[in-house]
């Protein structure tokens, strides 16, 4: 069986976690976390990195940096996963989802100023599949509103948005601060782990603080202050030096692991448009957006279209696989929710389905896992 995603090693995590170990330091925030850190900070241009344990530890971390209380509200995309609400919810906020584009996964622009209220705060963008959400007009309205975005870009490392001024900025760099995920099925991979951006200077200082445990830990190793004590919120976000070995492995062959997806990406792509192959819709790129190479979906006629298509590739040796259910129908939230139909949500819910793309698959397989969807 030709499964959905393999971990992909370089070769080097073994030695670096050799020399971790023989550093004699494990716990977080060694020599192997600065690293990386400063990896984000200088190739993206970010002002703050810290490594920590998931994206869902880094998006709990901009909740409360964020400062999220009981009255504020958080408009989020339905079509995403859990993590992506979770930390705001948990802070006590009201979740407002908003629907997807019809073509496009991500979160509808058009719709977000009709949901804002007096009591909104945060506006959360989640980069689907690694292509960019409308940066420009969200932050137009983020700007106008006084409001904080929030980017979820767990799947969008090393994805690129281009804005009206020509101006090619990172995702995860354009808003107030953002959350990326290490996860083994992501680009670029640690098992586990995930890194919040911070790009307004004023959550800086405190993001270190939440970092380590609400405490003023990193003021007194840098002489700051001649002791360290519990100050604010946190928790134990960072992660071990194991996991930023690991991660530096990773980051170090990041262009040539790039490379190679997105030459499968590609593939896939043009496969597709060769063959024309009718009912199913092929991911739309605006132009604004580039692709990571992510995952690679397509989207089928309706939900019986799908599952017929997963039985047939999974018959021919082929792991093909949905992703999320809309997030405002779940069981948890479906009796919170405010009773708006979220069409868009709910047809990706029934008709995504996304096929296997890691860096060791190679284009006969694709050419077959194509001809298996006509």
């Amino acid at each position: 069986m030709i499964p959905f995603n393999k971990v992909y090693t370089t070769g080097k995590e073994i030695q670096y976690l050799s020399e971790a170990i023989s550093n004699g330091k494990l716990s977080g925030n060694g020599p192997f976390t600065l690293r990386c850190q400063t990896f984000f900070e200088k190739k993206y241009g970010i002002k703050k990195a810290l490594l920590t344990t998931s994206a869902t530890d880094a998006l709990e971390m901009c909740a409360i940096l964020a400062n999220i209380q009981n009255s504020d509200e958080v408009i989020i995309p339905s079509y995403t996963f859990v993590s992506s609400a979770l930390p705001f919810i948990r802070q006590g906020a009201k979740v407002v989802f908003a629907d997807s584009y019809a073509n496009n996964p991500n979160i509808d622009a058009d719709l977000i100023e009709s949901l804002i209220t007096k009591k909104t705060k945060v506006i959360v963008v989640v980069h689907y599949s690694g292509i960019s959400c409308d940066m420009d007009a969200i932050m137009d309205l983020a700007n106008r509103y006084n409001l904080i975005v929030i980017e979820d870009a767990a799947q969008a490392i090393d994805g690129y948005f281009t804005n009206k001024k020509g101006i090619r900025m990172a995702l995860g760099t354009i808003g107030h601060m953002a959350a990326f995920s290490f996860h083994e099925t992501k680009n670029i991979i640690a098992g586990e782990g995930g890194l919040i951006a911070i790009n307004d200077e004023k959550y800086i200082n405190r993001s270190e603080i939440i970092w380590e445990k609400g405490t003023n830990r990193a003021d007194f190793f840098r002489g700051k202050t001649n002791k360290y004590g519990w100050v604010d919120l946190g928790s134990s976000f960072l992660p071990s030096e194991l996991i930023a070995a690991f991660l530096w492995a990773q980051l170090e062959s990041l262009d040539a692991i790039q490379e190679k997806r997105k030459l499968l990406w590609n593939t896939y792509n043009t496969m597709f448009l060769e063959k024309k192959i009718k009912d199913i819709k092929l991911p739309i790129v605006p132009k604004f957006a580039s692709h990571n190479a992510h995952t690679y979906f397509i989207v089928t006629k309706d939900v019986e279209h799908r599952n017929r298509l997963i039985d047939q590739l999974k018959d021919a040796g082929f792991n093909a696989v949905f992703h999320y259910l809309s997030l405002h129908a779940s069981d948890y939230f479906r009796d919170k929710h405010d009773g708006r139909h979220l069409p868009n949500s709910d047809n990706f819910t029934d008709c995504l389905l996304r096929l296997p793309l890691y860096y060791d698959l190679d284009i006969d397989c694709i050419s077959k896992i194509v001809n298996q969807c006509i």
